[in-house]
């Protein structure tokens, strides 16, 4: 047989370890294994696909980021170009693509990435293309996984700046407002938040209230305690609000952020303490990912040849009760995986003394 392997969406520490094992698996068994640069990018090039063979993934486990490259704008159904005036626009170019997997003989392709790379490989699917799919997002939020590789690396890495954030939050007696990633989903603000200590979660399940805040400031200030860490989820919205965004660019997701510097002016005005925002930004993708993160994105490269092996195309390889299984891709289209606000641990912060806004 002969496969592909695609990296799309953010990166995530864990991509790499996914790559190797599905090309040693596949090598194995005797495969051909071939790599698309930048998410589909190199397939409108003269070179559409690299050859990946045992030295070309040695060593890689350990390595954050993704060898074969990554792309935000690199859906083929809505491809940015530049037109002769220099706009720019998008077009559909996923007959291209089809075609060239014909032309070079691919069997299937390995799709690693998060719910925009699978709504891609839905719609390839229904073009023909064989695809089994790989769960990659630190956000956490694809329907029906328990976990996604890369999100341990995230909150592992999120916990630590908060940790370091609040000795000096502490020294200067300030409002300390931490903005992190996990767009629509408040995974990683919930279960960092609530490992760093942190005094505040904001998160777009819960919208929040500014009143709400500034009585657990007040609280803390009453128990002596002269600074308070706020964890905000870069989805949050105040009650009645609206996202804060900066804006999109041609063939990309609406972009989020902001929201922390509007918590952190606000509290500041209402409270008359200092304040200061931080975001932590792509610091929680980069870098080499934790044990688990390796080894779950070890699983899920393995897993999906397997898959390919019984030619049991157009599935996702996910964890469910720490056991892998597959569902269709399809199955996940335009859902999103979102913090149960019944769950243990969002009962958890509320019975230590998170204030969640609410």
């Amino acid at each position: 047989m002969r496969i592909a392997i695609n990296t799309g969406g953010g990166d995530a520490p864990g991509l790499n370890a996914a790559i190797r094992a599905a090309t040693l698996a596949a090598l194995k068994r005797g495969w051909e294994v071939f790599g698309i640069k930048n998410g589909y990018g190199s397939i409108y090039t003269d070179e559409p696909f690299i050859k990946l063979d045992a030295e070309a993934v040695h060593g890689i486990t350990l390595q954050g980021g993704t060898i074969l490259g990554t792309a935000n704008r690199g859906n083929p159904f809505d491809m940015p170009y530049q037109k002769d005036d220099g706009s720019w626009d998008t077009r559909d170019v996923s007959d291209q693509l089809i075609e060239t997997f014909r032309e070079h003989e691919i069997d299937a392709l390995v799709a690693i990435g998060g719910d925009g790379s699978m709504s891609i490989a839905s719609r390839l699917i229904k073009k023909g293309l064989n695809v089994v799919g790989v769960p990659k997002t630190i956000d956490n939020d694809i329907f029906n996984c328990d976990v996604s590789l890369g999100f341990d690396t995230a909150i592992d890495i999120a916990t630590g700046a908060l940790d370091r954030i609040t000795t000096t939050a502490a020294s200067h007696h300030r409002i300390m407002a931490v903005e992190v990633m996990g767009r629509y989903a408040g995974w990683i603000a919930l279960y960092a938040g609530i490992a760093s200590s942190a005094d505040v979660v904001l998160i777009p399940e819960i919208p929040f209230s500014y009143d709400t805040i500034v009585e657990k400031i007040e609280e803390r200030e009453e128990s002596g305690q002269q600074y308070t860490m706020i964890v905000v989820a870069e989805g949050a919205k105040k009650k009645d609000g609206e996202l804060v965004t900066k804006g999109k660019t041609v063939g990309q997701q609406v972009q989020l952020g902001g929201i922390a510097k509007q918590v952190a002016d606000e509290l500041s005005e209402r409270t008359g303490k200092e304040s200061r925002s931080v975001v932590l930004g792509h610091l929680q993708r980069g870098g080499s990912p934790s044990t688990y993160d390796r080894l779950i994105s070890l699983r899920y490269g393995a897993a999906a040849i397997r898959c390919v092996q019984q030619r049991d195309y157009n599935k996702l390889v996910v964890l469910q009760d720490n056991e892998l299984t597959r569902i269709p891709i399809t199955s996940i289209e335009g859902k999103m995986k979102s913090v149960p606000l019944d769950s243990d641990t969002v009962q958890t912060a509320r019975d230590i003394g998170i204030c969640l806004g609410d």
